[in-house]
Order: C-alpha cells, then structure tokens, then sequence
C-alpha cells in the first residue's frame, strides 16, 4: 500500500476539464474492486490537499472519452466521526480547497445489506449531484436466495441502477460507458426526505416497491460461527490456524528459498570469474548480488505469507479474528477498529499508522500508532527466518507442529501482546477517564475468493518489499561492503600480522576484522555487550535501524567477507574476535534469542518514523517512540538471554 508520497497532481493537470467521478460508499461495499475495475489498475496515489488522508485517483477511458475516478475513503454516513469521514463530505460538498467537488457519483450499494445501504443513498441524493447506484454482491444475494427487481429498484429510487460483480469484471464494461452519459443520469421527481424517521419510511418503501429479500444466512454458517465466534472454541480455533499458517510458511517456502539462494550464489560466482578486477568483481558480485540477494532469497516465505493472509480475508475468517480480537482490544482502552489499523501493520508499520485515521478519536489513534510499530511486520520475518533456521532443528516438533513454526508464532503472538499492552499504557496515559466506542461488525458470508483479487492482494504487498531490496537494501549494502573492506592493507602490513597473503580466507578475515566497519562495530560494544552481540551483529543491528531487512543483507556479507567460498558454515562457526569471549561461538542460544526478542520490539524503520511525523504533525511523538522501542528493545533482549542461560541454553 502507498504511503501516499507520490501526487497525483500531474495526471490531473494534464485532464483539465475532464469529467471527475467519485465513489463513494460504506468500507467492503465493494467500492475498490469497482475503482480497480474501471482504471484498470492504472490509478495515482497521493493526499488531499493540506491533509495526510491518502487519496485514489485514475483514469478510465471508453473510446475517445476519458474521466478522472476518484476513490474516496469509505464512510457508512455523511456525519463524519472520523477524519477520513470527514474528507469525503468536505469533498462531496465542495468544502475541500484544491480537491474540486466531483461532477457525478457513483453510490456503491451492497445487495446483502440494502438496507443500510438505502438509507445512505437518499442522504447522496440530497447532494444535487448526478447520481448512478452501483449495485454490489448481487452474486452473493442470489446464492443465498435473496432477490431484488433491478429495474424496479431504479424507477423507486428515480437514478440509474447498475449490478457490478466488481471482483470478477462482470458489470464493469456496462458502467464504463454509463460514465459516458454522466450529464443525461436521471434524478428523482421527489427528493428523497431529509428526517431520519421519514427516511426510514422512504427506505423502506423502496425496498418493497422493488420486492427486495435479504439473503438468508446460511445454516451450515451458523453453525460455522458458533464454533469460530465462541470466546473459548473460537480462541482455540484462531491459535491452531495461526499454527498452520506459520508451519506452512516454513515448511512450503523452503524449497523455493533454497532455489532462489543457489541462483544468487550462481550469479555471484559468475561475477567473480568473469570479472578481472577485484574491487569491480567484489563490489558487483558480494555487495549487490550477495547484499540483495541475501534478502531476496526470503521473498518465497514473504510471498507466501502474503497469500495465506489475503486467503484468510478473502473466505471471511479475518473478520471473525477481529470479532474475537475486539474483546482483547477492549482490555486495552480501544475498540475494535483499532484492531484493523493493527491487523495492517502485518504486512507494513506504515499503513498499519495510516489506517487509524479511520478512529473517531484522537487519543484511540495515538495509542494506536505508537503501538503499531509492534505488530510484526514483513520486514521482520527475513531476520526471523534467518536466525530461528540457525537456533532450531528442522526436524524438531513440538506436538502436531515444527518447532521452526512455533518459534515463528511464538514471536508474532508476543508482538501482538506488546502491541495490546502499549496501546493500553498509552491511552490509559492520554485518556484516564475514556469510555470504549461499542464495534459494529457485520460477518461476511464465507465464500471461495476470487484468484484475481488474492494475487493483487499478495502482489501488491510483495511489491512494497521488492521495491525497498532496490533502494534502502541497495545503498546500505554497498555502503557496506565500502566498510568493510576499508581501509585498504598492504601485502606488507599484511606480513607484519602474520597473515598468509597467498590465502585469500585469511586476508578476507584479517581485512574485515581490521576495517572501518569492526570500529564501527566495536565503538558501540558497551551498549551491545550484554546481550551477547559482537562487533558484527552491532553493525547489522545499526544498519538495521534504517530497514529490518538489512540485518540479514549485513551478516551475510560479513559472513562473506570472512570466508567467500561458505558464507553459510562461516556464519554458523563465527566466533568472538576478541574480548573475554575470545574464541567462543558468536550465535548461541542465549545471543540469539536475545536477537530475535531485540528485532520484535526495536523501531528500525526510518520509513516509520517519517509517517509517524506526518500523521501526528510533531516530531514530538515519533521521538518518543524510537526511544521507548529502543529501551524497551533493549531490556527484553536482556532479560531473553538471562532467561535463556538460566535454562541450560
């Protein structure tokens, strides 16, 4: 998901005087699928002027004519309670300088919830903007024996009514020219009314004059949800699947990430042998090759992990998570809503921040963000694969499952625990005397998802993580290998070490040893030492403070630089240089468990810290989430590795 730094002012600029379609509607109405549906998946993103709130704007195009389509933040009413509420009635009435109030809507009106969703029209149609309802789930209606006389249901509401199974394109043509003849959409001969009793009356006229039935829910569903929405069967049902999504990613992605490592090493070695000169080959094949490669090789973990989460949304379990959540998110001051600006930081910190604009309070949002950052993120789960294939035996179980998987789960539970109890401190501390908003939540039926939908989903998550292996990972890897193998050393200094300088293992290991980037390593070994960190792990923690992920490109080039031909055993066999701990190996249990428990609570991400700026306006708050993360971080990874050599490790 953008991060909403790229504008779309241009694409704009070049369309003056083109048409500008909004949508509108209530969250899952099905409004995305439809924008996606119509732009082709051409779109823009930035914000709306003077306000971080993202907006979505592209293009749709039918022969010659083309229209600006604008996405706007869904909203179930036009009485704003939160501030992505509160730009799309400042747009649609024309409140919002520099966004322009839009020449036509397109309403989005879900079938299986009509009601609701009439309601909302008769309040658009009071805009006095050119109206065509978008008819949602009709699929859905039918297969769960609902019906509705399309047809008469336009003549009662007096606009055009479109069906649009928007995820599956069916309808989408239709509404692509309909745009066309925006100036000519019919308007009713009477105005809706305006007081809520009367409006009712109207709603639910309509829905008879257009024999509406609700769909009905199915038995077997009911049986379904009494088992996954029970507090105690649904809490056991949830830790067994989040058991198997975990065991899954290890188990699945093994293979494909051995693929991807012995390609990258392929390419490295061919570098190497066709390249003559050392600093070129060595530049080209460790830190480009081997830095991104190093991160790329986990993108089968990440890409797997991306599709079980979308599958897990598409059939309609996350929402029943979220139900059993809401109870937990109450302990912690805030309501249910919380839960999903935490459910997207799974995947990225960033729109996890993002996502709380959609709490109507203020406090709720700030402890939201400032525990958001724990929810563990995919930049994470490089580092965590890593380090939990060096701490635990494949072949280990812990009852029906590996034990790599529950090591896995293990991490993400105690990050959402952390999360629940920074949330509570923070609200608690904002907000001592705060009532919780109750959370309305309407279960989704379960269905089979559309493949399309759920390799966008996966697609455009894995993108997000590809695209920063091609910038941060990219500069901090070559910065990197830059220290590493600076400042350069005679053969002579070599021979007054008593360094082998025929043996290019040795002068790799004496070069790294003795580079910028050990000094850097050892400048901060008082800080890093008790937790049993080396001078190498501190740099790959400190490059890590500008992304996760580099964590894992740094060891591995220091593994590298130490012995080429087998960065892997090296890193295994690494042991202290120096200190009372000479000789002694580096990852041991205790060291790493310290690491992993450091990595589910230190803030390393300077993309984070940016977004937590703009969202709260001060530099105020994100300040003090780097410096609770990091001592927090810090105490934890302490306290892992007592626990851990108090218990044999």
């Amino acid at each position: 998901m953008s991060d909403g730094c790229h504008g779309d002012s241009g694409t704009e600029a070049t369309l003056t005087g083109v048409p500008r379609i909004a949508l509108v509607g209530a969250p899952n109405s099905g409004k995305t699928s439809v924008f996606n549906g119509l732009t082709g998946l051409r779109a823009k993103t930035g914000n709306y002027p003077g306000v971080t709130v993202s907006r979505f704007v592209g293009i749709s195009r039918t022969g010659r004519d083309r229209h600006v389509v604008e996405d706007l933040p869904g909203t179930y009413s036009l009485d704003p309670i939160s501030p992505d509420e509160r730009i799309t009635v400042d747009v649609l009435h024309g409140r919002l300088e520099g966004a322009g109030r839009p020449d036509a809507l397109l309403v989005m009106a879900d079938a299986t919830t009509l009601r609701r969703s009439v309601g909302f029209v008769a309040r658009v149609l009071a805009l006095g903007l050119p109206v065509c309802v978008v008819l949602t789930f009709t699929d859905e209606l039918a297969r769960r024996q609902g019906g509705l006389d399309v047809e008469a249901f336009a003549q009662a509401l007096g606009v055009p009514v479109l069906p649009v199974v928007g995820h599956r394109g069916h309808g989408v043509a239709r509404l692509r020219e309909q745009l066309t003849t925006w100036r000519t959409w019919s308007v009713p001969v009477v105005a809706p009314p305006t007081e809520p009793g009367e409006r009712d009356a109207w709603a639910e006229s309509v829905l008879a004059f257009a024999g509406y039935r609700p769909p009905e829910r199915h038995r077997a569903t009911r049986r379904v949800d009494a088992v996954l929405l029970h507090p105690v069967g649904g809490t056991v049902v949830f830790f067994a699947v989040m058991g198997l999504f975990f065991q899954t990613v290890f188990t699945f992605a093994a293979p494909l990430q051995g693929g991807v490592e012995s390609l990258f090493a392929w390419l490295s070695g061919q570098v190497h042998d066709h390249v003559g000169d050392p600093w070129l080959s060595g530049l080209l094949g460790d830190a480009l090759i081997g830095g991104v490669g190093g991160v790329l090789v986990f993108v089968p973990q990440i890409v797997l992990l991306f599709l079980l989460l979308a599958l897990l949304e598409g059939v309609g379990y996350m929402a029943r998570a979220a139900f059993l959540m809401d109870r937990v998110m109450a302990r912690a001051g805030l309501e249910g809503r919380a839960f999903v600006a935490l459910l997207s930081s799974f995947a990225c910190a960033i729109p996890g921040i993002m996502a709380t604009r959609t709490l109507p309070s203020a406090k709720d949002r700030l402890a939201t963000m400032m525990a958001a950052p724990l929810m563990t993120c995919s930049a994470r789960l490089p580092v965590y694969v890593l380090l939990i294939g060096l701490f635990v035996d494949p072949s280990a179980r812990v009852g029906p499952f590996g034990a790599q998987g529950v090591v896995m789960f293990g991490l993400y539970l105690l990050g959402a625990v952390s999360a629940m109890l920074a949330a509570w401190v923070f609200k608690k501390l904002g907000d001592r005397h705060g009532q919780v908003v109750p959370f309305f939540m309407e279960m989704p039926p379960y269905r089979l998802p559309a493949p399309r939908a759920v390799l966008v989903a996966m697609w455009s998550s894995a993108r997000a993580f590809l695209r920063k292996c091609s910038t941060v990972i990219v500069a901090t890897s070559v910065v990197l290998w830059l220290l590493l193998n600076l400042p350069l050393h005679t053969a002579a200094q070599l021979h007054a070490a008593g360094v082998d300088t025929t043996d290019s293992v040795a002068v790799s290991a004496y070069t790294a040893d003795h580079s910028y980037a050990a000094g850097l390593g050892r400048a901060v070994a008082p800080v890093f030492e008790p937790l049993g960190f080396d001078w190498r792990i501190n740099i790959g923690v400190l490059s890590a403070q500008a992304a996760r992920e580099t964590f894992v490109a740094t060891i591995g080039q220091v593994a590298a630089a130490e012995q080429p031909e087998a960065p892997d055993r090296a890193l295994r066999a690494m042991t202290y240089t120096d200190g009372p701990h000479a000789g002694e190996r580096v990852f041991t249990a205790p060291t790493i468990a310290a690491l992993l428990v450091y990595f589910v609570y230190a803030l390393q991400c300077m993309a984070t810290v940016a977004v937590l700026r703009r969202e709260t306006g001060t530099w105020r708050w994100p300040a003090i989430a780097l410096t609770y993360l990091t001592a927090l971080a810090w105490l934890m990874a302490y306290l892992a590795r007592t626990v851990t050599v108090a218990l044999g490790g």
